[in-house]
């Protein structure tokens, strides 16, 4: 049930591919909570048609493409944006992440540097482009809330999760460090959301998923959340009521982060 919480609210959503995704979830719950926002998504991904459906379902929402690693294309979309939505920015949701070598199958032990390269770009460089746009744009409001999405392989070790899992460590430490300047001028907080393994068409792309997934299932107390319950966690984010939470890595994972062994889990290895 809708609340109002984001009512009035403006804000950019990045990264909606299609109905399995967390930022497509994200910008639906925002919807519904009074927010007007863009979707932007890098130019390929918009060929395949499906983000027009979510900006229908969302009042007609304007869709800005963007491509994350250039400076221009960023500016553009904070430029464009502003003059759509009419003013300065409540909330930003970066849901970006691209690895060619999880792509390509590349062990960690065998990357293509040039691969790696552009994920620490995409994946995590970009967060930082987008924050220092912003921020010398002035398009955020004061108390405004800034969220990327993240997971625990940057704190452990994840084997198939390859060079990603440098990147989300990248992406944690752009948000404590652009997240100090952001706060000390503009009270703006920015935050990383470490979610459950989620069912999205990235996440099924990593090796293992499947086994790993029910793994995290059993083992997270709670159980793994999934895309629409990250939303719901983004959309409280957003809210004015968490003006004092910035530059934390919250743990959105039904308790997995913090488990370290359970029965059901030693079910999993019996029935194997």
């Amino acid at each position: 049930m809708a609340n109002g919480l984001l009512k009035g609210k403006k804000g950019i959503i990045f990264g909606a591919l299609n109905d399995k995704s967390i930022a497509w979830q994200v910008a639906l719950k925002a919807h519904a909570e009074g927010a007007q926002f863009v979707l932007t998504n890098a130019p390929i991904a918009m060929r395949m048609g499906e983000i027009n459906n979510l900006a229908a379902a969302c009042g007609n929402a304007q869709i800005i493409p963007c491509d994350v690693s250039k400076d221009d294309e960023m500016q553009q979309l904070v430029s464009k944006s502003m003059e759509i939505l009419g003013g300065k920015l409540d909330f930003v949701l970066h849901s970006v992440g691209m690895s060619m070598n999880i792509r390509k199958g590349k062990a960690y032990t065998d990357l293509d540097y040039k691969f790696m390269h552009d994920t620490l770009d995409i994946s995590a460089i970009s967060f930082h482009r987008l924050m220092k746009t912003l921020y010398n744009s002035d398009a955020m409001q004061n108390e405004g809330s800034i969220l990327a999405l993240t997971y625990i392989a940057a704190q452990r070790v994840f084997p198939d999760y390859s060079e990603m899992a440098d990147a989300k460590s990248l992406l944690e430490s752009i948000t404590r460090s652009f997240g100090y300047h952001f706060g000390k001028r503009n009270k703006v907080r920015v935050n990383t959301i470490s979610q459950s393994p989620t069912m999205t068409t990235a996440g099924s792309g990593v090796k293992g998923f499947g086994t790993f997934y029910d793994y995290a299932e059993a083992l997270s107390p709670l159980g793994n959340a999934d895309a629409a319950e990250c939303a719901e966690y983004c959309i409280s984010m957003f809210s004015d009521y968490t003006k004092k939470v910035t530059m934390q890595n919250l743990f959105h994972d039904g308790g997995f982060s913090f488990t370290g062994f359970t029965e059901d889990v030693f079910k999993i290895g019996k029935e194997d």
